[in-house]
């Protein structure tokens, strides 16, 4: 039970850590652009503790699985040359009025650092750094597990030894009267053996020992493995048999299949013998294409969300399975990173592990943000483009200045997608806790 406290809070104070350095990348450009930044606040909720220096408010609040800078002037009050803009009524419409109003609030006497006086490019700036954070610590969390722990891959250290040969797509755990003992079994191979050399040729790589093996079917293989330091020469003759076809993915061997779904198989030797996982620390330039794989997985759940959605409230009211692959709440990544510190591995995997965990959660906050709708910061981002976009085409046309876009008629839509995205981590959480995502089988 320590242990799953200690995972959780390890990844809570990383997650808060990174949402701290989110709104930092927003802070500091804001304030290099001139840019009056009242408060900066970790959290949501009641104020824990707040100081003030300067100008600006710093503080924590109660929830820390969030956090905002408060900057002038988000949303022009005003038209051109001073004209109020025209006051309409209804919802939506008060809505509007009233994000123009409290906007209008914070200016004061400084209308002139106010964000929405700022250059385009400045205010792309000031928005897409809070994203470009969370990218570099990703890149960062990544690098340390790729480079400094390395990712799980066979090494030449027997795994498990079968107990008998079962036929190739069996799902059954125990052996038949008719099943016959396995080869690896009747030659005495134990599991933490290290195959150092068949048939005089050194095994430097899994690979290369289940070649020859494959290779071999009815031919007495002199085998010698390392066993508690010493060397011990085996006599091993690979059975023929009808085995899957299997390759490697993400450190773990995965059966092939055919264009239908079915197994390949093919006749082969077959001894019973299963590789151990090692950690292999990967070159710098393996970082990169890695982080990119991720970002690219994040898209495609968001792009796919309404079908993700719908899985998940399956599994949550209906029983089914969890996708490992598909979205979770806080609560799942806490729940995740407690079962991490519990599970019977090495120490360095479990490090390892967490620390690829708050990876791909800076990922996900930095693909996140960046989708192009309000409050997100990638809709400031596409307010300030198309601001940018049209003054280019008032100016190539000869057309008077548009002056600033009112960013504040997005408020509806705003408001829609404040409410979506919470009924999304209402149903996330409760899924998360009646029937979580399963990693470890």
């Amino acid at each position: 039970m320590l242990l799953y406290v200690v995972g959780v809070v390890i990844v809570a104070l990383g997650l808060a850590i990174s949402i701290a350095l989110h709104e930092v990348g927003h802070l500091v450009p804001a304030k290099l652009f001139g840019v009056k930044v009242t408060q900066y606040m970790v959290g949501f909720g009641p104020t824990v503790f707040s100081r003030r220096r300067g100008e600006t408010e710093y503080g924590l609040k109660l929830i820390p699985f969030g956090g905002y800078i408060s900057m002038i002037g988000m949303f022009p009050p005003q038209k051109e040359g001073g004209k109020a803009r025209r006051a309409t009524t209804g919802f939506f419409q008060t809505l509007i009025q009233d994000a123009r109003k409290a906007s209008a609030e914070t200016i004061g006497d400084d209308d002139e650092r106010s964000f929405y006086r700022l250059p385009v490019y400045k205010r792309v700036i000031i928005m897409i750094s809070g994203p470009a954070m969370n990218l570099v610590l990703g890149i960062l969390f990544f690098g340390i597990v790729l480079c400094g722990f390395g990712i799980a891959a066979p090494s030449t250290t027997i795994g498990s030894v079968s107990s008998c040969v079962q036929p190739a797509g069996s799902t059954s755990t125990e052996c038949a009267a008719s099943d016959p003992v396995s080869p690896g079994a009747t030659a005495g191979i134990l599991p933490g053996d290290r195959i150092v050399s068949i048939d005089g040729t050194s095994i430097d790589t899994w690979d290369q020992a289940t070649t020859i093996i494959r290779q071999s079917p009815g031919t007495t293989l002199s085998v010698v493995v390392s066993r508690n330091g010493a060397d011990q020469t085996l006599s091993v003759t690979p059975l023929l048999t009808e085995r899957s076809v299997t390759e490697v993915v993400n450190g773990q061997a995965v059966v092939k299949t055919d264009a239908s779904g079915a197994a390949v198989t093919e006749e082969v030797g077959f001894v019973g013998i299963g590789y151990a996982t090692q950690l292999q620390p990967q070159p710098v330039t393996a970082v990169l294409p890695f982080v990119g794989e991720n970002v690219a997985g994040v898209a495609n759940t968001i792009i796919n969300l309404p079908a993700r959605i719908v899985g998940v409230a399956n599994a949550a009211f209906g029983g089914g399975t969890r996708d490992v692959n598909g979205p979770i709440s806080v609560v799942g990544v806490g729940r995740v990173a407690g079962e991490i510190a519990t599970i019977d591995i090495p120490l360095a995997s479990k490090v390892a592990t967490l620390v690829g965990l708050l990876g791909s959660v800076n990922i996900g906050l930095f693909v996140i943000n960046l989708v192009p709708l309000l409050p997100l910061d990638g809709g400031h981002i596409i307010g300030a483009l198309w601001e940018g976009l049209r003054r280019q085409l008032a100016k190539l046309f000869r057309r008077p200045n548009p002056g600033p876009v009112d960013t504040a008629k997005l408020m509806p839509l705003t408001f829609v997608v404040v409410i979506f995205f919470g009924a999304l981590s209402a149903l996330l959480v409760y899924a998360d806790i009646v029937n979580p995502v399963n990693l470890f089988g």
